[in-house]
């Protein structure tokens, strides 16, 4: 078998197997950045789990403890897992409702009895099922407004040490690493020091998650402006493109109405007169069609400098990153919206068909001929056909004597080259 022949089974057992499993959508530096946001506001929750499970092993571990009495106790620690698993479900509810800037009453009193029932059911301290106490003031921070977050971390410091025996350094693991009392040594200034290290535990971990959604707010607002903006632009060029129709068309029509009735009110007195007003109206016609038709050639005019902008954008928006080479002298305005189009679909295919990482953008005049050349990384099942795109492109391209060639290069790269001859388009 040849190898083009090989490469054309290749081809189509890769889109066979894209078809059955197809590639996922390359997330947005947005989305990337919500997710990161919501897993970094879960700390609470992973915080009870390793002192809860931290709690058990040491109860298992004891002697005397749950692993010898393993009736009632044991029923109690699985309903008290649980109500943790509940816990943290309630808490990512939570979570969810403040990037999307709901709220989320019933899940903070409902959450908060599950602490509590938590920490009055289980054999806790304030390093093991005790953290439950700060975490429900984590989540609920972000609720609730800065005085609010006070008096969340504070009560919840205040309760977990009313409900929970204060760790004396010698009953849990965190107390043992830290600086275990030694016989005939009073555990009083431990308790206290480990019991104010939890109090800073309860009100900083709240400041961290408000901290971290003022972040994400920040950026959520300038995403929307961002949009605003673009919509405004739409907006904007909606209305100056009905203002210019009405200043080209508006007095034409105006002048062509009235010569019309002039028209038809001398056909009767004076047929030659008439003759002579409907020659300016077919004139006046004639000038509102070319004029319409410069308009309009001017809106599709698009401008290489803004659109080589845009399009550097959104690809770094999407995490690729670009280089950028253009010429120094000017390019005419009939290629620059050539080769502007030729990069609007280059970065569309680089965005659909790869998982690029880096874009490079060429553009040369030289040798009477202009060359942009558009290469790219991360490129897999290619057939070596290209797309309607592609195709549409080469058309325009070829009505300008130029030409288009894409291909796959070395190292799963991409190349889009686009040749035009610079005669005739000055």
């Amino acid at each position: 078998m040849s190898i083009k022949a090989d490469g054309r089974v290749a081809g189509r057992f890769r889109r066979s197997v894209l078809h059955v499993f197809p590639r996922r959508r390359k997330r947005t530096t947005f989305e990337r950045l919500r997710r990161l946001t919501i897993w970094s506001l879960t700390t609470g929750p992973l915080l009870v789990w390793f002192g809860a499970l931290g709690g058990i092993a040491e109860e298992f571990s004891v002697p005397g403890g749950i692993a010898e009495h393993a009736g009632a106790d044991l029923l109690v620690l699985i309903l008290g897992l649980l109500g943790l698993a509940a816990f943290s479900v309630l808490y990512m509810r939570m979570v969810k409702a403040a990037i999307a800037g709901t709220s989320a009453n019933r899940e903070i009193v409902a959450s908060a009895v599950l602490a509590v029932v938590l920490l009055l059911t289980q054999e806790s301290q304030l390093w093991t099922w005790g953290l439950v106490a700060p975490a429900w003031a984590a989540g609920a921070a972000l609720l609730l407004s800065r005085m609010g977050t006070f008096v969340a971390g504070l009560g919840a410091a205040v309760v977990a040490l009313l409900l929970v025996p204060v760790d004396d350094g010698s009953g849990s693991i965190i107390g043992r690493v830290l600086a275990a009392p030694h016989p005939g040594e009073d555990p009083a200034p431990l308790a206290a020091a480990l019991a104010g290290a939890f109090v800073g535990v309860a009100l900083s971990l709240p400041c961290a998650n408000r901290l971290q959604l003022w972040f994400w707010e920040v950026v959520r607002l300038a995403e929307e402006g961002k949009e605003a903006q673009a919509r405004l632009a739409v907006t904007e060029e909606r209305l100056r493109f009905s203002r210019d129709l009405h200043d080209l068309v508006g007095h034409s029509l105006s002048a062509i109405a009235v010569k019309s009735e002039v028209a038809v009110k001398l056909s009767k007195v004076d047929a030659e007169r008439a003759a002579g007003e409907m020659e300016e109206v077919r004139g006046l016609a004639r000038e509102a069609l070319k004029e319409i038709r410069a308009a309009v050639r001017g809106y599709r005019t698009v401008d290489l400098d803004a659109e080589l902008r845009s399009m550097t954008a959104v690809l770094e928006a999407d995490g690729i990153r670009c280089t950028l080479e253009t010429p120094q002298e000017p390019v005419p305005e009939e290629l620059g919206t050539l080769l502007a189009w030729v990069v609007r679909e280059g970065t569309t295919n680089v965005l659909r068909h790869s998982s690029a990482t880096r874009c490079r953008i060429t553009i040369a005049l030289r040798g009477g001929v202009a060359v942009l050349e558009m290469v790219n990384d991360g490129v897999t099942g290619l057939d070596g056909r290209g797309g309607t795109g592609l195709i549409g492109l080469s058309e325009r391209v070829a009505a300008m004597g130029g030409a288009v060639a894409a291909g796959a290069g070395g190292a799963g790269e991409f190349r889009l080259r686009a040749t035009v001859p610079l005669e005739g388009v000055r």
